[in-house]
């Protein structure tokens, strides 16, 4: 791990930073910078470094463990009693140092440390003569403090900051130390999470957030008066596109986004600035016109931040400030050359409608245009401002004129609302009167569709009659003349069985039961009279040939 030490320095953490000074001529200038990192400036000092501090040894690969014996190797060799205890643990009574932890030991007033873990037993008495156990404490813990023995280690995030015996602040990062007190004490004054400083910066007027800080305080006792709180070490944490401004006497220092601490007496933080786009309305001090009558006017303001130094040269705490000065200068110095009659015609003025020439409110266009913008770009440049946008977004007469004013725009405003009320009653009457008579047009068209569904219902009843009756008297002419067919074929198969029949006795009984048969269909009482005489003589032509049959057959 790698650490940042300083005392009485202005650390700066791993930002590049760089600082202009201004020469005879006005101009700015920036010094010759290294690889990668600005060349050390006034800002930091390094008149109390650590290797003066004595029995200090940083914590590096080897740990907590390897820095407490380098420190008891350099306090037995300046002659001093060693931290670290010779006794040898057991495994079976005793106090209990678990592995991990530290056990520590009061002896006389000086500390012992317990390294090696198992069980400590209370005796034999001469190894606990004149010493007193005072329990355990983790091997990683942040801050160990025991009768002048500090150990510290931070993490990543973490940053301590440490007073030592004589009152001389350092800060310890991603790193650590163990340090034995002779005379004195190093005290932790705090330790700080770098990336969640409690205190927020934001800009009053805009509402940006610029970063986050903390002060860091050491108590201090005076003689004869009440304790009092200084302030020993400030923490920054400035978001990206944002920056802060340093002061050490006339000089100014530029520090980048970043994670930073200043603990230089000397250095002070001057301001925070956003480098990003900002707007805002600025209402303005009350104007004369060429004809003394006094208007107020409300801008539109938008611009970024660029070189924050030379806005902090000029003696400006926000780029705001500096605009607002500059533009209340040159718009009083415009308005004062134009009549009250040029600027009421106009209301406001941006991109909409600075390019239309035929405006009879030129001559305020025109001017601001050519000269407010112009002025205050230049001007804005002097401060390390880009001005990128300048609008009139309203105005305000005062005095009698705007009394008088007050009233036209009353009557004027009246006389629209009873335009817009006759005009609004007209339209609603159209409306109705378009209402009704697409309601009417509405129905008629569903008239026209229940007609036409209707008529399509009997059409559709009436082909489906028809079908319907076509396809019985198909059916019945069908079924009539299967029936036909069926009684003539009955009937060819009754007459070829009776062709069949040779037999005179069986024809004459045949033609018996046909007798029988018609008066069984017509009752007993029917007479038969013959209607054609060709019959009869059919029939006794008949009955003589069968008698003539008969006569042969006998012979």
């Amino acid at each position: 791990m790698t650490s940042t030490h300083a005392a009485t320095t202005t650390v700066l953490g791993d930002v590049s930073y760089q600082q202009l000074t201004e020469d005879v001529n006005g101009s700015f200038k920036s010094p010759t910078k290294g690889k990668g990192r600005a060349s050390v400036s006034e800002f930091t000092t390094t008149d109390y470094t650590l290797d003066e501090r004595p029995f200090f040894i940083p914590i590096d690969k080897s740990g907590v463990m390897g820095a407490l014996d380098k420190l008891n190797r350099q306090l037995i060799e300046a002659g001093r009693g060693s931290i670290i205890s010779k006794k040898e643990p057991t495994n079976w009574i005793g106090k209990e140092v678990a592995p991990g932890r530290l056990g520590l030991i009061n002896h006389g007033g000086s500390p012992k440390v317990l390294t090696k873990p198992g069980r400590y037993p209370g005796f034999p008495f001469r190894n606990w003569w004149g010493r007193k156990w005072y329990g355990t404490t983790g091997l990683s813990d942040t801050v160990i403090e025991f009768q002048g023995l500090t150990v510290v280690q931070v993490s990543q995030n973490q940053a301590a900051v440490i007073s030592d015996p004589q009152n001389h602040i350092f800060v310890i990062k991603n790193s650590g130390f163990v340090a034995y007190a002779i005379e004195g004490t190093y005290d932790v004054l705090s330790i700080v999470d770098q990336t969640h400083l409690p205190t927020v910066v934001k800009d009053k007027l805009t509402g940006v957030n610029l970063g986050w800080t903390h002060e860091v305080k050491m108590h201090s006792k005076i003689t004869g008066a009440n304790d009092k709180d200084y302030v020993v070490a400030t923490f920054l944490n400035i978001p990206a596109s944002n920056c802060a401004i340093l002061q050490r006497g006339d000089d100014l220092e530029l520090l980048g986004a970043g994670q930073s601490v200043i603990i230089n007496p000397s250095v002070t933080l001057r301001g925070l600035y956003t480098l990003g786009e900002n707007q805002l309305e600025m209402p303005t001090k009350d104007i004369f016109t060429r004809d003394q009558v006094p208007v107020s006017l409300t801008i539109y303001l938008k611009w970024q931040l660029t070189e924050p130094l030379k806005l902090a040269t000029h003696g400006y705490n926000t780029p705001y400030d500096a605009l607002r000065d500059k533009t209340q200068s040159i718009l009083t110095q415009i308005v004062a050359h134009l009549d009250y009659s040029s600027m009421v015609k106009q209301r406001s003025i941006g991109p909409d409608n600075m390019e239309d020439g035929s405006d009879p409110s030129s001559a305020f266009l025109d001017a601001l245009r050519t000269r407010a913008m112009d002025e205050m770009h230049e001007a804005a440049l002097d401060y390390g401002i880009i001005l990128k946008d300048l609008a009139v977004i309203d105005r305000q007469f005062k005095g009698e004129i705007a009394s008088t004013m007050d009233k036209l725009t009353t009557r004027a405003l009246q006389t629209q609302v009873e335009a817009a009320n006759v005009d609004r009653e007209n339209n609603n009457k159209v409306k109705q009167e378009e209402e009704a008579l697409s309601v009417t047009r509405i129905r008629a068209q569903a008239a026209n569709a229940q007609a036409d569904v209707e008529a399509y219902r009997i059409i559709t009843a009436a082909k489906a009659q028809a079908q319907r009756m076509k396809i019985e008297a198909e059916a019945q002419a069908e079924a009539t003349r299967i029936v036909a067919e069926a009684e003539a074929k009955a009937v060819r198969i009754k007459a070829q069985a009776d062709t069949e029949v040779v037999d005179q006795f069986a024809r004459e009984m045949e033609l018996r039961r046909v007798e029988v048969s018609k008066v069984q269909a017509y009752g007993s009482k029917t007479i038969f009279v013959p209607t054609e005489t060709g019959v009869q003589m059919g029939s006794a032509m008949a009955l003589g040939m069968a008698a003539s049959m008969g006569a042969n057959g006998l012979k």
